[in-house]
Order: structure tokens, then sequence, then C-alpha cells
């Protein structure tokens, strides 16, 4: 059976001044309901306190929460699952530690790697971008795709939830929605702007 996977992925970032823990609040009050937890720079037993005090505050709203990279951890946090930036990471492994009820994502930039993700077997969803411009570390040397490279995939019999990623703005919602992906996920167009919450509102006027 397919796990449920949102329309609407909010990404946490290492940012001065804006905690995880304040990025999450404004995220899911203004209608988030999936978390990414992306955090490279803290220690274990600090990342395992702020993801179940993030845990708590998803729970309060209902929202699904996954980390980033950090499977690792899956057993001492309140995580739903996974999701894995490395394309050649050792999924079937990763999916054996996590177990069967936890949701398991991985990063897709180009049509090889979506089907080497679905060849797997183990994937639940995947991100595929970036759409624009890179935002999660380490992806800044991959080319943007542009609304094209998502309706390339219309041509695949794609059986995994796509989610576009990357300098994805309100304005693009409706035209990528139309290429066939399941949602998007979005950072940097939040953490941009005055107004972020207000921002998170319009993503989800687009999406719903």
């Amino acid at each position: 059976m397919k796990k449920y996977v949102s329309k609407f992925h909010y990404l946490t970032h290492d940012l001065p001044g804006f905690s995880h823990i304040r990025q999450v609040q404004m995220a899911c009050s203004a209608g988030a309901n999936w978390i990414q937890y992306r955090c490279l720079t803290k220690p274990e037993d600090e990342l395992v306190d702020e993801i179940n005090e993030i845990a708590e505050i998803c729970d309060e709203w209902g929202a699904t929460l996954i980390i980033a990279n950090h499977y690792d951890l899956i057993d001492r946090v309140d995580a739903q699952g996974v999701h894995i930036d490395d394309i050649d990471a050792d999924l079937p492994t990763i999916r054996k530690v996590i177990g069967q009820d936890k949701t398991l994502g991985v990063s897709a930039a180009n049509i090889s790697e979506v089907l080497k993700l679905q060849n797997t077997g183990v994937v639940d969803y995947f991100t595929y971008g970036p759409f624009a411009t890179a935002v999660n570390d380490g992806a800044d040397d991959k080319p943007a795709l542009g609304f094209s490279g998502y309706r390339d995939l219309e041509k695949l019999n794609i059986g995994i939830p796509v989610i576009a990623v990357g300098g994805i703005r309100p304005g693009d919602v409706e035209n990528l929605l139309q290429t066939g992906v399941n949602g998007i996920a979005i950072s940097s167009a939040i953490i941009q702007v005055a107004n972020p919450a207000e921002m998170i509102k319009e993503f989800y006027r687009k999406l719903y």
C-alpha cells in the first residue's frame, strides 16, 4: 500500500536568527502539513532533542515530520520517516534500518536517477529538481529543470509520488501541477520574504 505523501512540503534550513523550531512553528501554523527537518551542523544529542521538540509541534498541528539524512536516529526520535539526499546511498539497507512503516524519500535530479529510484522498490516518494535554483546543500551544481524537465516525466511510467523542489515561487505552482507532479517542496521562497507566514499561505491557496 502506498504511503500518504503531502502536496505541500516545507524544508527547514540552518539560518542565523531563524531557528528550525521557529521555522516549523511558522510553517505549521500557516498550513504546511509536511515538514522536512534539515540540519547538518549540530551534534547528535542536540539533533535528537531538537527533532523531538519539533515533533511535538508537528503533532499539535497534525503535520508529518521527515528527517533529512539522519536515518540512524530514527529509533530515537518521533519522526514518520527520512529523506536521503545521496542518490548512491544504500537505500535497501536504509529501508531495513528504518522499517517498512516509516516513509523513505530520496532526492533526484535527472531522469536516470528517477528510474534508478523506482527500480529499487523501496522508495515511497522522490523530490525532483532543482526547478529553478538549487536550495539543498551540495546541490548548487545541478542544472535547473524548468517546466520542460518535469514534462519529460510524463513520458515515463512513474509509480512513485514526485515532489518538485528548488527555487519554486507561487506563480510556478499551477503550471508545475499540470506537469503531473504530486506536490512541491519550498524553502527559499519563504525565508527570503518579509512575511514568511503569508507566503506559505499563498502557496497553500495555490495548491489546494
